[in-house]
């Protein structure tokens, strides 16, 4: 018997306690975004509607005016520290709702790295980190108009940091850090080479697909 989860619907009048939209849309890439305002202030936190956009472009999608946000417009630039299992509670704590000026970092006991090529620094701990420049913000307008609840961050990647132990015959071995992802509810997955599977395109597409 299937379920039906009318999202239109009166709350207490849908199929399910809870939405899972999220349950569905799973696993997803974390983006543990790092901004910095133009007068300096930092913010550390983790964003699960995360994802790359094309081939030097990622967004992350805010639920109001977060700080991540707002500093990443400010000072035009935010950096994607990847997230990995040994990283999880520091992530995980990097998400506490402090108030501004109060460091996710030293909060989550995480210390930083300078980048290369803007001004937020990276995760020091975290194997993999993208330099972004902000881009622009998408007002994500819902259905019937009215003030937009959620914000689309899209920014360019202009320099990628990588772990020497991470790069293989020239490849960065994604299953070697570890890196987790959100599901639904509470729960998270875990990448590892055991769950790792490899396909080539059919011919036509190219000889190597896997850039």
């Amino acid at each position: 018997m299937a379920v039906h989860y009318d999202l239109e619907a009166p709350r207490d009048a849908r199929a399910l306690p809870h939405n899972p939209l999220k349950a569905i849309v799973a696993p997803r890439p974390i983006g543990w975004i790092s901004a910095m305002n133009r007068a300096g202030q930092l913010n550390l936190a983790p964003y699960s509607f995360f994802n790359a956009v094309a081939d030097n472009m990622v967004a992350f999608s805010s639920s109001g005016r977060k700080d991540a946000m707002t500093f990443a417009e400010d000072g035009a630039e935010f950096v994607c520290s990847l997230a990995t299992w040994d990283l999880r509670d520091g992530m995980n704590d990097s998400s506490a709702p402090l108030p501004r000026g109060q460091s996710e970092f030293a909060f989550a006991n995480l210390e930083t790295a300078p980048s290369q090529k803007v001004r937020p620094p990276r995760v020091a701990a975290s194997p993999a980190a993208l330099e972004c420049r902000w881009l622009q913000t998408v007002p994500l307008v819902p259905l019937g108009g009215g003030e937009p609840d959620n914000f689309l961050v899209i920014g360019q990647v202009v320099s990628i940091y990588v772990d020497e132990r991470y790069v293989k015959d020239g490849m960065v071995d994604t299953a070697a850090m570890h890196p987790i992802m959100r599901g639904g509810y509470f729960d998270y997955f875990h990448a590892t080479a055991d769950t790792r599977f490899q396909m080539r395109r059919p011919k036509g597409a190219g000889e190597f697909a896997g850039s």
